[in-house]
């Protein structure tokens, strides 16, 4: 058996201030960054320095944790008061990720149920860190189940993200192939590359290159081809937001590759954690869809590629109909449809 090649863990605690991998540099540059304040957990968000659903709601809930214990009032309204206001403006840094709303909502009610300023710092630190061991621990069993349902040497696509470094550890679509490889479990890997800004080219490829796993990047246009040419055997994707009837919200281009997995007639997996799951909301028609600034298509890595004035599109997400998925993988098993009526089983 080979040791798991160890990946750097995206977001840590540091008592004083936040220590995140800044995935805006990958890959040609590993760099940590310092937060100090609740502003730089916000930009942070905002600007892609954390991305992945499950990173973004740990990050909120230790930029939660780092803002109370900067609150110098002594009385306890007044602090309530005041972290209250900083948990409304980290719920505004994206709307997509239901997990930033999942977290902040457990941080919020841990500040509302503490009878005193020393108490409330402390369980907000407390309730952060287990947010993290959680999400770790959900990770694990994520891929512990996704790799049942590949067989040695299938090929696997895969979309954007959904690894290591955008959760506590191992990732969700990831999470399989980081288990296969450290139990010599031979798969293939091909990563499309994500536009507009690249997440599968700058850190898919590059998480599964550190941890040994053979992965081959392709380009968004070069799916259909692939999955006939080189026999790929399913894809497996992660999610920033799950409808009560299994409608998936995933980074744009993903209900592209469900589509073509229904023409190939290959499974297409949705990996993710139950903190995923939006049950308020009963199909993904009520799934808002972050629309970014057009820099991010007209620009690559500050060089223009598009007409000056040019009208753009730009939507972060897309949403996948249930009847495109195969079943949805989650810590506590594997959904199959019904969804509407197999959900419920699996997500508290």
């Amino acid at each position: 058996m080979t040791t798991l090649a160890p990946l750097p863990y995206s977001v840590q605690w540091a008592d004083t201030h936040i220590t995140l991998l800044n995935q805006q540099a990958l890959p040609s540059i590993t760099e940590f960054i310092e937060l100090h304040s609740v502003d730089d957990v916000y930009d942070s968000i905002l600007t892609l320095k954390v991305r992945g659903a499950p990173a973004i709601g740990l990050t909120a809930a230790f930029g939660v944790a780092l803002g109370a214990k900067q609150e110098t009032t002594s009385e306890l309204g007044e602090f309530k008061k005041n972290v209250t206001r900083h948990i409304e403006k980290l719920a505004s840094s994206r709307p997509t990720a239901v997990n930033l709303f999942w977290a902040l909502k457990r941080m919020e009610n841990t500040l509302q149920a503490a009878q005193s300023i020393s108490t409330a710092k402390e369980a907000l630190v407390s309730e952060a860190k287990a947010i993290f061991a959680e999400d770790e621990e959900m990770c694990r069993k994520i891929g512990e189940h996704g790799l049942s349902l590949f067989t040695r040497g299938d090929s696997i696509l895969t979309h954007c993200n959904a690894g290591g470094i955008a959760t506590a550890r191992y990732g969700t679509a990831l999470a399989p192939f980081h288990l296969a490889k450290e139990r010599d479990f031979p798969l293939k890997v091909y990563a499309c590359e994500t536009r507009p800004v690249l997440q599968g080219a700058r850190l898919t490829a590059w998480e599964l290159m550190q941890a040994g796993v053979d992965v081959t990047l392709i380009s968004d246009n070069m799916a259909a081809h692939t999955i006939h040419q080189k026999r790929i055997n399913g894809i497996i994707v992660g999610a920033d937001r799950i409808a009560a009837n299994g409608d998936t919200a995933n980074k744009i281009g993903t209900l592209g590759l469900a589509i073509l997995a229904k023409h190939f007639g290959i499974p297409f997996y949705v990996a993710a954690p139950s903190s995923t799951f939006d049950l308020s909301i009963e199909s993904g028609t009520s799934i808002p869809i972050e629309e970014r600034n057009e820099a991010e298509i007209t620009f690559i890595q500050g060089v223009r590629i598009a007409p000056e004035n040019v009208k753009t599109f730009n939507p972060a997400f897309d949403v996948t109909p249930n009847h495109l998925i195969t079943s949805i993988i989650t810590e506590n098993g594997i959904i199959t449809p019904d969804f509407i009526k197999n959900i419920p089983h699996f997500v508290n």
